[in-house]
């Protein structure tokens, strides 16, 4: 046992003796910049891209954004759709439904439909002239469906008065006008 002792202890000697012939390094080692300041000074540059991305709107989506109606917009089955236009980014727009919060701006379509979308919710508000609809294309779902503004109403109602024509539906030929000579 008291050979074990000993030869431990002898190790032991032989371990601190070696530890202090080594050299130290004459450098000063930089102290390494704490995390919560590279996560912030990282999320100011992301922000600073987004917002240079968001000021970089089209004229053609600046006026669709014009035409998009806000407020607060009644749906089927009693939800209701927030539209806000954001003030500080002209032609975006902050848009709730229940408790789901969407960032959209105005995408050209080619019916000339409004469209707004979130892109990386995959959210999408589409506007036509009698109703307007929330869809979540990533779940494949309406989120709202037949929601109307006050003028959308208008036009629906217009709609079932006088219902447009359909293009397949032969057009009456129309008499042709006779002039009066003298």
């Amino acid at each position: 046992m008291k050979l074990v002792v000993s030869a431990a202890a002898c190790l032991l000697s032989v371990s601190l003796a070696w530890a202090q012939d080594v050299p130290k390094s004459t450098k000063a080692v930089p102290k390494p910049t704490s995390s919560r300041q590279q996560l912030k000074s990282a999320a100011k540059n992301v922000a600073a891209g987004i917002e240079a991305a968001e000021a970089a709107l089209t004229p053609a989506e600046m006026a669709i954004a014009e035409r998009v109606q806000v407020g607060s917009v009644p749906c089927e089955l009693g939800t209701v759709v927030h539209l806000v236009a954001d003030t500080k980014y002209p032609g975006y727009f902050n848009v709730q439904v229940k408790s789901l919060k969407y960032r959209m701006f105005p995408v050209e379509t080619s019916t000339g439909a409004i469209r707004l979308e979130d892109k990386k919710a995959g959210a999408v508000w589409l506007q036509l002239a009698n109703k307007s609809m929330l869809m979540n294309q990533k779940l494949g779902q309406r989120l709202a469906d037949e929601c109307m503004s006050p003028e959308q109403v208008a036009v629906a109602e217009a709609l079932k008065k006088l219902p447009a024509q359909s293009m397949f539906t032969p057009v009456a030929p129309v008499a042709p006008v006779e002039t009066a000579t003298k």
